[in-house]
């Protein structure tokens, strides 16, 4: 008989699943956060890593979603757009990003999508005292992640959001939804040059891998501007490293899925 992952508790064929769905997937760290989680307040439960291609994500979220002991899913890069057309029904964050970061299986067999990326980030900025309220935000990077992301600060507060991706369609679309929300504090930038940036963010994978370019160049930061990541592996990415050599306050990716752990908590009804 096995355990769960980091908890010692026997899996049977009473524990019920859920998946982190990724490509790639070594990097995931929900279930590092997660499996604790479900042994601590004795539930028979395991979050497993599932390394799903583009190319076949809807057949694997299908086939999942006909698992009877399969409760949920966490999605991350760079299916979370994606999945969202997947599921059923859209909660109210994901409907207003068009990016989903976890699905449930809900009574009647159907799918919500939701997202918590952003709420996640928020909390975690606000937690390490970084309260983005008033404050202009450059968004470097406009897929999943940082639709949520954007959508968030902009909800908390953030005087003016920035947005910058390489795929100008993407950039521009965001912009667009976000202004029908909150008009008059969104604007594309032509490049990731984050000059008169309060926050800087990274809602790109770079950083992933260590021979990556930077997301954005630091040069032109106003001093004291903080560098903050939503990439978790490496812990310490070359942003973060190149920024915090320069003088710059920095915030670091893990802090936005620590952020989220209550929202999973309430979403998968874990108590």
């Amino acid at each position: 008989m096995t355990g769960h992952p980091a908890a010692g508790i026997p899996v049977t064929g009473a524990t019920r699943l859920y998946a982190v769905l990724g490509d790639p997937v070594a990097q995931v760290r929900a279930p590092a956060l997660m499996n604790p989680v479900f042994a601590e307040l004795g539930i028979d439960a395991v979050l497993v890593p599932v390394h799903a291609r583009p190319e076949h994500l809807e057949r694997v979220v299908r086939g999942l979603q006909r698992v009877e002991n399969l409760d949920g899913m966490f999605v991350t890069v760079p299916h979370k757009t994606a999945v969202c057309r997947l599921a059923d029904r859209r909660g109210p964050t994901a409907e207003v990003v068009g990016s989903a970061n976890v699905l449930r299986r809900e009574p009647d067999g159907s799918w919500l999508a939701e997202n918590f990326d952003g709420s996640g980030f928020v909390s975690g900025l606000v937690g390490a005292g970084h309260d983005p309220r008033g404050r202009r935000v450059t968004l470097v990077g406009t897929g999943g992640a940082g639709s949520a992301v954007g959508a968030a600060l902009l909800a908390a507060g953030a005087a003016r959001l920035s947005l910058y991706d390489a795929d100008t369609a993407k950039r521009d679309a965001l912009a667009a939804r976000l202004d029908a929300h909150w008009p008059g504090r969104v604007r594309a930038l032509p490049g990731p040059h984050p000059a008169d940036a309060d926050i800087a963010v990274n809602a790109t994978p770079l950083g992933m891998r260590p021979d990556d370019p930077l997301p954005f160049p630091l040069e032109a930061l106003p001093a004291g501007a903080l560098v903050a990541d939503v990439v978790m592996k490496p812990h310490e990415t070359r942003l973060l490293r190149e920024a915090a050599a320069q003088g710059h306050p920095v915030h670091h990716g893990i802090h936005m899925l620590e952020g989220q752990l209550n929202s999973y908590r309430a979403f998968f009804d874990l108590k």
